[in-house]
């Protein structure tokens, strides 16, 4: 896997977004959890459960039928509230993992930097919300190397670059990461872009050229308003969620998107280290949609197709 200056190292991919959605998803509830006193986990209506691979999973999820997912439900197209429901690239994958293992996935919304430190508390099963795996996340260090918890394990479902988000018609004339030195960018907090934001500020100097002015905030929502209002240059991104705004806000008037293709990374869901099971069952689940079709149906629904993986992969991230 290839590396760049702006490569996601220590914290999220992530990303977050606003404008219309124009494809309503939909999540697919499949096999509810038991409903007899016997130990043998059910569907609804009184049968076994005969998803495929049903039996992979952990017990307390067989009986509850349910696997409880933290996102941050405010980056389109991957995952976004759309009244009460939460759609997006992210819930539609989740849907058809569903069919495969007989259980239905149930999305919470919270603050992307607060969900890792979730999952060893029980309150999700499982972290899918466009965030980058990377070694530090898998090792629980934060973007001083600091040791903050016991890491996770991710299963890599979908590949994404970073994406500059400008001012339409580009007026400062940004074609890649290296024309924002000595700029002002605006990142989400939190994210591996802002980590990657200063990384590329430190190398701005390094190389004899002004530093980065970096304005971090809770929500690239707010970050995406600094740039239109033409306070900041750019935001960083995810490519797929950078061309989505670009595309949507204000019409397709409001943004344009670049590309830079050559720091591509994956995207994980992540389990608690301890909950091997849990992460081997999602490993062949994604093997399972992504062999059927249900996968690259649900990337290309949301114009995410270029994000496509082959094979599942647990812990790929650098």
């Amino acid at each position: 896997m290839t590396a760049s200056t702006t490569r996601r190292t220590a914290a999220k991919s992530r990303i977050a977004a606003v404008g219309a959605i124009a494809v309503a998803g939909t999540m697919l509830l499949t096999a509810c959890g038991d409903q007899t006193n016997s130990d043998t986990p059910k569907k609804a209506g009184g049968s076994e459960n005969s998803a495929p691979l049903f039996a992979k999973l952990p017990t307390d999820i067989q009986k509850a039928g349910v696997i409880k997912v933290g996102t941050d439900a405010t980056y389109a197209p991957m995952e976004i509230k759309q009244g009460e429901k939460i759609v997006g690239v992210d819930p539609d994958i989740a849907a058809a993992l569903g069919k495969q293992l007989g259980v239905r996935f149930e999305f919470t919304s919270g603050t992307f930097d607060t969900l890792l430190g979730a999952l060893p508390t029980g309150r999700y099963d499982a972290v899918m919300s466009s965030m980058s795996d990377t070694k530090a996340r898998q090792e629980g260090l934060d973007s001083k190397g600091k040791k903050t918890g016991t890491g996770v394990d991710f299963v890599d479902y979908f590949t994404a670059s970073t994406g500059i988000l400008v001012k339409k018609g580009n007026p400062e004339g940004i074609t890649s990461v290296d024309d924002l030195c000595g700029k002002k960018l605006a990142v989400q907090r939190g994210t591996t872009y802002e980590t990657a934001a200063k990384n590329l500020s430190a190398k701005c100097a390094t190389d004899g050229r002004a530093k980065i002015s970096i304005e971090a905030f809770s929500t690239d929502a707010e970050a995406q308003t600094r740039v239109k209002s033409g306070g900041a240059v750019a935001d960083l991104n995810d490519s797929p969620v950078a061309a989505y705004i670009a595309k949507s806000a204000g019409g397709g008037n409001d943004f344009e998107a670049i590309a830079d293709k050559g720091d591509a990374g994956p995207f994980g869901i992540a389990v608690d280290k301890k909950n091997t099971q849990l992460r081997d069952a999602l490993r062949d689940a994604l093997d399972a949609i992504i062999a059927d079709g249900t996968y690259k149906a649900a990337l290309d629904k949301w114009g995410a197709g270029d994000g496509a993986v082959t094979k599942a992969v647990v812990n790929g991230g650098s």
